[in-house]
């Protein structure tokens, strides 16, 4: 395992930090920004089987989102729908080893498993007015806010990338999940039409 101090985020390259303590957010239609380093835990089951949703619950405290394309959270920790049998959990970093352990022991004698994926995944966070409309230009899902909003969200393509799109609140804001292989394309090309509407920078 990499010691702490050597990590480096998927994008840490780019500057981010840098480029935020320079800019000014205040007026800016579209705001992004990089999660570092979050627990991803893949978990797969069957939903309609109590025991498994139990399990979850028990060594997450997390409900089991059952309906499509929906997220439940309990604090800093949530599980993202991905497929009638599988899901995210998600937490902060350094939480993957224990949420596995505590879930692969609470599937015992089931048909179900939990594989720590964290280090697969690079997050991209858009925020602000116009962040609906720089998703459009790259995206097929309907983003209409009746159609998707603040809880849900949804496994689709966006700009020749697969990504798992949630909007975590209105303003609206959206964290994007990629894999890190794909993370500087798409940050750029996110920068690239979001200069169109005042971006701006966080760290």
């Amino acid at each position: 395992m990499v010691e702490t101090y050597q990590r480096r985020s998927a994008l840490a390259h780019m500057g981010l930090v840098g480029r935020a303590a320079a800019a000014n957010t205040s007026r800016a239609g579209v705001v992004m920004s990089e999660v570092a380093h979050r627990t991803i835990v893949n978990i797969r089951g069957n939903a309609a089987d109590p025991a498994f949703a139990a399990a979850v619950k028990t060594a997450t405290g997390v409900d089991l989102p059952a309906k499509a394309n929906t997220v439940a959270n309990n604090g800093d920790r949530q599980i993202l729908w991905l497929g009638p049998n599988e899901w995210w959990v998600t937490a902060k970093d350094g939480e993957a080893a224990g949420l596995v352990e505590a879930l692969r022991s609470a599937f015992a004698g089931q048909h179900a498993t939990a594989c720590d994926v964290s280090e697969s995944r690079a997050i991209i966070t858009l925020k602000g007015p116009k962040a609906r409309e720089v998703l459009m230009r790259g995206i097929s899902l309907d983003l209409h806010p009746k159609a998707f909003g603040t809880g849900q969200c949804a496994q689709t393509g966006l700009s020749r990338c697969n990504v798992l799109l949630h909007q975590v609140g209105e303003g609206p804001r959206f964290e994007i999940y990629v894999l890190k292989s794909f993370s500087d394309y798409l940050w750029r090309w996110l920068e690239q039409i979001a200069a169109d509407f005042d971006l701006g920078i966080e760290a």
